[in-house]
Parts: structure tokens; C-alpha cells; sequence
């Protein structure tokens, strides 16, 4: 079950990775990601 996991979160990992190619859009990302925590803990 533990590998399964390890499996599945590298996966996720390696796709979210290479839907940036820049370091510049991984920023992008990063900061799209806090503005919707952001928005969710305001309402």
C-alpha cells in the first residue's frame, strides 16, 4: 500500500513538473496555487 502511494505521488509530482518548463512558470504555478488556499480561507 506505502509503494502504491510513493508510485502515485511521484507520478503527480513528475506531471505538475513538466506542465512548467521554466522555472518562471513553476512560479506562476506555485503562486496560482496560494491565491486559491488564499480565496478559500476567505469565504
Amino acid at each position: 500500500m506505502k509503494k502504491t502511494l510513493v508510485i502515485i505521488a511521484t507520478l503527480f509530482g513528475l506531471a505538475v513538473l513538466s506542465g512548467c518548463n521554466t522555472v518562471e512558470g513553476f512560479g506562476k504555478d506555485v503562486q496560482k496555487v496560494g491565491d486559491g488556499i488564499e480565496n478559500s480561507a476567505d469565504r
